[in-house]
């Protein structure tokens, strides 16, 4: 298998399919593709399958922060907090141009919570854990000097803070073609149908296209998916899962430098905004998901009154509508089951299970991801007789390439390219047609990314390309719909696709879009 997927790539799978694995990866998020690079670079015979499409679950549906878990603290989960804080910072140095720095901002309003001196007592262990020193707390007009728009009315000073942000989707590719470079392979719009067993136990699966996969471990990767994998080993139910939803407005309509968190004045809960990607993104909800698993989410009317609320409430003067918002989205996150409470307090650990072999690791944290991975494995090792590694951390990304500047292309915009491309980024920039090295307006995205996704990214459905290639479907208003035709000028051709494919692939694209990307029909 070639380090991306290239053109006729599917037509290698029931060759590979045929070999004997050590490790079959059930589940293509950013859990799966961190097993899949660990377990590949350690010398293991790895393949990981996805039934959708690669980060089509909660790794593409989240908050888009990369972040120390500031909260853990007030709940006790030092540990957490601390494994949280250096994987930020490994993230941060490993990955510019992917995992970017972004300040927060909190106001300090007079009878609100958390109090000024508990939440700077949290922050000083937030900063030792992390090595940094930052001042923290700013008057009233400074900190309207950096969050012009905020309340004004009970303002007495503001708290900065400093975390990382991400695009999720693309944190989920770079891992994946991490992982290739080392001989792993992974493969998406392919299901797990059933899995298979050998006295008793299991060693691998039918998927969805007939074949027999047969592996030394099978791992269930598949997050707020799990217990249906689990349920084919006799396993009861233990998962709880959350839906978090989010909106999307044009930067304009809520400029933002700083990301400004607040405490929703309705419930005390936690809410953001902050500039991402030419957009602002604000969220987000926590409720109990009780829309069945097998369809996507989607944001409903309930949760976006209660973030507009929240939006109003911090930035009054905004004068913020329903007609403002370009897109939304809602993704579901798997915590461990422990009752029926408030769904914000749920613990946010991972957990490994083994279940008649099958090693189940879910749970945590998009920030974690490595670490999580690294545990699977020390769990997978008892299961691999004659495999050993030590499994300490690495660095997760190779050294991104040196790359020539073109005109136009210099500095952020190719930092932006190297993080999410590494050593595919000289590739992608030569594959570039004229024009091509411009971004879309209204985004920070090159025409150049498309095509070279269209072309080598396993691109199998237009919703692959728009919602998680790149992020044009949540960037661009109705869709994207208003440049459609270029869209498909650049990247038909390297799709392969015919004029009448094309158009049934737009025509669904766009029904996805209207009814889980777009506003919630309100109630009647």
């Amino acid at each position: 298998m070639t380090a991306h997927w290239q053109a006729g790539w599917r037509a290698q799978l029931p060759a590979l399919f045929a070999r004997e694995w050590d490790v079959l990866i059930v589940g293509g998020g950013i859990t799966g593709a961190g097993i899949l690079l660990e377990a590949a670079r350690r010398g293991l015979k790895a393949l990981l399958v996805e039934q959708r499409d690669f980060a089509w679950g909660t790794s593409s549906r989240s908050s888009k922060l990369v972040h120390g878990g500031l909260r853990y603290l007030k709940e006790g989960q030092l540990g957490l907090m601390r494994e949280s804080v250096h994987a930020r910072e490994a993230l941060l140095r490993e990955a510019p141009g992917l995992v970017q720095e972004q300040s927060f901002a909190f106001g300090d309003y007079a009878g609100r919570k958390p109090g000024r001196a508990s939440f700077l007592v949290g922050l000083a262990i937030y900063d030792l854990m992390a090595g940094r020193r930052e001042r923290h707390y700013v008057g009233a007009d400074a900190f309207c000097m950096l969050a012009p728009n905020v309340r004004r009315a009970g303002l007495r000073g503001g708290i900065r803070y400093t975390d990382a942000k991400t695009d999720d989707a693309r944190l989920v590719l770079r891992v994946l073609q991490e992982a290739q470079a080392h001989g792993g392979v992974a493969v998406n719009y392919m299901a797990v149908k059933s899995l298979l067993r050998a006295g008793g136990k299991v060693c691998g699966a039918q998927l969805g296209d007939g074949s027999a996969v047969r592996a030394r471990l099978v791992i269930n990767a598949t997050g707020a998916w799990a217990d249906a994998l689990r349920a084919q080993s006799g396993a009861a139910p233990r998962l709880r899962p959350l839906r978090g939803s989010h909106l999307v407005l044009p930067a304009w309509r809520l400029p933002l430098s700083q990301a400004i968190s607040l405490m929703h004045p309705a419930d005390g809960r936690p809410v953001f905004a902050f500039p991402w990607e030419g957009v602002t993104l604000v969220g987000t909800t926590d409720v109990d998901h009780a829309g069945g698993m097998a369809q996507e989410a989607a944001i409903t009317h309930a949760e976006l009154d209660y973030l507009m609320d929240a939006l109003r409430f911090q930035f009054p003067q905004q004068a913020l509508m329903e007609a403002d918002i370009i897109a939304t989205y809602a993704g579901v996150r798997a915590v461990i089951a422990s009752g029926d409470g408030d769904p914000s307090k749920a613990a946010r650990d991972h957990a490994v299970w083994v279940d008649d072999g099958l090693l189940t690791v879910t749970g945590g944290k998009l920030t974690t991801f490595g670490a999580i991975a690294l545990d699977a494995l020390r769990h997978a090792r008892a299961l691999l007789p004659g495999w050993h590694d030590d499994l300490a951390a690495r660095a997760l990304f190779a050294a991104p390439p040196a790359v020539a500047p073109r005109a136009r292309l210099k500095g952020a915009a190719l930092a932006r390219l190297l993080g999410r491309h590494g050593a595919h980024t000289p590739a992608l920039i030569a594959a570039a047609r004229d024009g091509e090295l411009e971004a879309i307006a209204g985004t920070e995205t090159l025409w150049a990314e498309l095509r070279w996704a269209a072309r080598c990214e396993a691109v199998l459905r237009l919703e692959d390309l728009l919602l998680r290639r790149t992020r044009l479907g949540l960037q661009l208003r109705g869709g994207g719909a208003a440049v459609m035709a270029r869209i498909r000028a650049t990247c038909q051709g390297e799709l392969g696709w015919s004029d009448p494919r094309w158009d049934a692939e737009v025509a669904a694209y766009l029904a996805l879009w209207k009814t889980h990307y777009s506003l919630p029909t309100a109630p009647a």
